[in-house]
């Protein structure tokens, strides 16, 4: 019996060790609403620390196919990941047309874009560790420039 119960306790430890690690960046969320007639209505969260590791399954030549399209804008995409770290609460675009709007700021680590316009809603957050870790690995398949 004794040896059941430190069994069942080192496999709990090792599920809330993976637990915290997976949710230790934070939540990818992307939710989609529309109220038209029959609006659909789509929200995704994954935690953020997935999205590092599903790359390592893309198809090689997928990787390299997105290094050679989007490699040179890479090190922008790192830099500028970077670089909001250091600005956990700014706002860096609003823009208002009317009924539509675009919000696009950085929140708790998080870039976060909202988008509204009458009967259609997208709200998306992305840790900005999780934009850096992907720019890191589209670049590596990037051709030597």
């Amino acid at each position: 019996m004794l040896l059941v119960a430190k069994i069942a306790l080192g496999l709990g430890a090792a599920v809330a060790v993976a637990g915290a690690y997976t949710f230790h960046e934070g939540l990818l969320r992307v939710d989609v609403d529309e109220s038209r007639v029959k609006g659909s209505h789509v929200h995704v969260w994954v935690p953020a620390a997935l999205v590092p590791m599903a790359m390592n399954f893309v198809p090689r030549h997928q990787m390299e196919r997105a290094g050679y399209q989007a490699g040179r804008f890479m090190p922008l995409f790192h830099a500028v990941a970077k670089g909001l770290q250091k600005y956990p609460e700014a706002d860096l675009v609003e823009v208002r047309d009317g009924d539509q709007s675009v919000h696009i700021r950085t929140h708790n680590g998080s870039l976060l874009i909202d988008a509204e316009e009458p009967g259609q809603t997208v709200h998306i957050a992305c840790p900005l560790a999780t934009i850096d870790d992907v720019s890191r690995k589209v670049a590596e398949f990037a051709p030597a420039s």
